[in-house]
């Protein structure tokens, strides 16, 4: 029932996007205003959704505001962070230990990690904006860097908006704030040589083509996963007979396609919550070289890129791609030791006190050293010719796929027991292959700072090329810990679950 209820309000969003950006553009109406509708909104999608579970969602929103009036710029991110990530931690132990062990239902803990990331986000930025020194900030961080502290209907506004109540994605204050005060689309496309060379002519583009398109998107998944899923259920990976009659090349191939079926219901749920957002007329990410309004500045995810990926951190880069920026800006930039183990434990904690998160993501810490190892090691022996090239690539787009379906198991079947007989069943063989690789390989390490050759945010859930001028005059340059991968982005940008 939750589920058919989330359905239901997600579709009930997508019509009052319609109507907010129609009747309460930013031309038409003050921003106080805007603010208002889509606070009461989401606060009504919520209860309606979750009911008096929804409280929660006011509890953490307004403590973590006291919580930055009280204690300041210069210690609040810290605060903000341990309260946030704390209660919803308590909400989670509480809703899995006590209510519906093992239940994939539309629970009252997912919007909350949405919140929890809104509010350690906007944390740090304002830490960055009104405490920290502009030469002590990464270009990204000085971008998103929050210069006045927001008012408590900016902030409810923020972190409960009937855009991303439900699921997200993640989006940054600076980016939220100018879509609703209306200077989105106001900027200038550069020119060759980064010469600046004409003013953007359509100022007001219409997401039409980019929702239907991404609705087209959302109903593929949904018949997918109601067809396909069921009929190939994870857990059959773990049946005994199938694991004492089937052959290794049968194992292997069932492993890929069962952790293939259980994709769709994400690509689902993520599309259609980018699909409301931008029917609100939020998203907008200016226009490529051939004029076409690009709808992505909070996309969480590239579906062709994660089926076609040659590489563990291709895959990452490319799934929930919201939750791999956060983990970035709040963990991994700033991390003091060990940035990717405290990267993957973080996601580990998000995510949920399930114990097989825990597993996927140390497995995935394991996987992805051993991935960069390899890569750094033996990549530069397989660009020329083209033809060998191509043989590289298909050998690796087969070692990826298994190795992500292999790491993702704990996450779907969730408790010790069944994991633990997944990976016995397997010889625990990729794990010893990793630790094998990280022992007779020589490991390159990066620069600090330099997130755009080895880093992992995994965000099972689970880039630093600029991105093109195309958020006008608030976007920046960012980077993506986890990706190499060029990602446009503009003067100021901003960037459960496998």
């Amino acid at each position: 029932m939750l589920k058919v209820n989330f359905v239901v309000c997600q579709l009930f969003a997508l019509l009052a996007a319609v109507w907010f950006r129609t009747y309460l553009h930013s031309s038409k109406t003050s921003s106080f205003i805007r603010h208002v509708v889509a606070t009461l909104l989401g606060l009504y999608l919520a209860f309606f959704c979750f009911g008096w579970y929804a409280l929660h969602f006011l509890v953490q929103s307004g403590v973590s505001y006291c919580i930055m009036i009280i204690i300041g710029v210069e210690s609040m991110h810290k605060y903000c962070f341990v309260f946030a990530l704390g209660y919803l931690t308590v909400c989670q132990v509480t809703r899995v230990y006590i209510f519906d062990y093992g239940q994939y239902s539309a629970d009252f803990s997912g919007p909350m990690m949405i919140i929890t990331q809104k509010i350690t986000s906007l944390a740090y930025e304002i830490h960055d904006g009104l405490f920290r020194k502009d030469e002590d900030l990464t270009p990204s961080q000085r971008g998103l860097a929050v210069r006045r502290m927001p008012s408590l209907l900016e902030y409810v506004s923020y972190t409960c908006n009937f855009m991303g109540i439900l699921a997200g994605p993640l989006c940054s204050y600076k980016d939220y704030i100018s879509f609703i005060e209306g200077r989105t689309y106001h900027g200038a496309q550069p020119g060759h040589e980064g010469k600046e060379a004409v003013r953007w002519e359509r100022m007001d583009p219409s997401p039409k083509a980019a929702v239907t398109q991404k609705l087209l998107v959302c109903v593929l998944s949904l018949l997918v996963h109601l067809t396909v899923c069921s009929a190939l259920p994870v857990d059959y990976n773990i049946d005994e007979q199938f694991r004492a009659t089937a052959s290794w090349p049968t194992r292997v191939a069932y492993l890929y396609i069962s952790l293939l079926a259980a994709r769709p219901k994400y690509y689902f749920a993520w599309t259609l919550a980018d699909a409301i957002n931008n029917a609100a007329g939020f998203g907008f990410r200016g226009y490529d070289g051939n004029g076409v309004a690009r709808w992505d500045l909070i996309s969480n995810l590239r579906i062709r890129q994660i089926e076609m990926s040659t590489s563990f951190k291709m895959f990452l880069d490319n799934w929930n791609i919201q939750t791999a920026l956060w983990l970035k800006r709040v963990c991994y930039e700033r991390a003091s030791f060990s940035p990717t183990v405290q990267t993957f434990f973080l996601s580990a904690i998000w995510h949920g006190v399930y114990p097989g998160y825990y597993l996927t993501f140390l497995t995935g810490v394991l996987m992805t050293l051993a991935a960069r190892a390899m890569r750094s090691n033996f990549r530069h022996y397989f660009t020329d010719p083209p033809q060998l090239k191509f043989c590289y690539d298909i050998l690796t787009w087969m070692v990826t796929q298994i190795a992500i379906s292999y790491t993702v198991v704990p996450f779907v079947l969730l408790s010790v027991k069944p994991s633990f007989t997944f990976y016995s069943s397997w010889y625990f063989c990729l794990h010893i292959c990793g630790i094998l690789v990280l022992l007779l390989l020589p490991v390159k390490k990066s620069r600090r700072g330099e997130t755009t050759s080895e880093n992992l945010e995994p965000s099972p859930s689970p880039k630093s090329d600029k991105r093109d001028s195309s958020v006008g005059q608030n976007s920046f340059p960012t980077t993506n810990s986890i990706s190499s991968q060029s990602q446009e982005v503009g003067l100021r940008h901003c960037s459960p679950q496998p």
